[in-house]
């Protein structure tokens, strides 16, 4: 599809939003091509890590495509499903590493919100800009929000509907990393690089620990047994794992 662009590099996996005539908001085409991108990423095994980007040097995305006048395109779900709105879940197994640059706005912003590591660009802007100009109705970019920012940063930007520039953004943790626009594609690059010398089967056997207790008690995350670590510990990757580690040498893993 032309809107989105896909390719691979090693173990990562490109996804590039390609409209930036329209600052890359989501149309249908776009999303099916997310749709499809996502899960060619959770099935192939020899993927080990993906990083989303952006065409163009205005925005990385603002959201929805109305431009057809509907309030609310028919769709799967905003970006292909990973936000769950509009349309099922889908959720992304591998890492996710976004590169933000320009304007990030409303469900572009809550699309960058579902990656695992965030790289934006001194040129990112984020923003919430439904209630300012009064159409509201799917409120998963708000849930999200109020729990990756400080609880009253995120009511301000919900109720104002005010911008949050990339150095703030980094200030209150809602960001890993900031840099210039020139070398954001690199940045991003090495932080996949960094978690692709990881143990590919540990890191998605992690992820998917943290996410199903995210919302729950201490307690009960630590007392609940996950599947993933489980089936993790009698993989070639683990016992690969303590044989460099016995020999002082780097691992070869194979996600197997």
């Amino acid at each position: 599809m032309e809107s989105i662009g896909f390719s691979r590099e090693g173990h990562i996996a490109h996804v590039r939003l390609n409209r930036p005539k329209s600052l890359n908001a989501i149309n249908e085409e776009m999303d099916r091509g997310l749709y499809e991108a996502w899960n060619e990423i959770n099935n192939d095994p020899d993927i080990w890590v993906a990083v989303l980007s952006a065409e163009g040097e205005r925005a990385f995305c603002v959201g929805a495509d109305v431009s057809g006048g509907a309030e609310r395109p028919s769709r799967m779900a905003l970006g292909g499903g990973l936000t769950g709105v509009g349309g099922p879940l889908v959720t992304l197994r591998k890492p996710l590493v976004a590169a933000v640059q320009g304007y990030a706005l409303g469900g572009g912003f809550e699309l960058a919100m579902c990656a695992d590591v965030i790289v934006a660009a001194t040129t990112a802007v984020f923003s919430m800009p439904e209630t300012k100009v009064g159409i509201i109705g799917e409120s998963g970019i708000m849930h999200r929000a109020i729990r990756q920012l400080p609880y009253r940063v995120a009511m301000a930007m919900i109720l104002t509907g005010d911008r949050l520039p990339a150095r703030d953004a980094l200030a209150y943790g809602l960001v890993n990393e900031v840099v210039e626009p020139q070398v954001l594609a690199e940045a991003a690059l090495r932080w996949a690089e960094k978690i692709a010398a990881a143990s590919p089967l540990a890191v998605q056997a992690a992820k998917s620990a943290v996410l199903q207790r995210l919302d729950w008690p201490l307690e009960v995350a630590l007392s609940t047994r996950f599947e993933p670590i489980e089936q993790y510990a009698t993989s070639e990757d683990r016992v690969e794992g303590r044989k460099a580690f016995a020999e002082k040498r780097a691992p070869i893993w194979r996600g197997r």
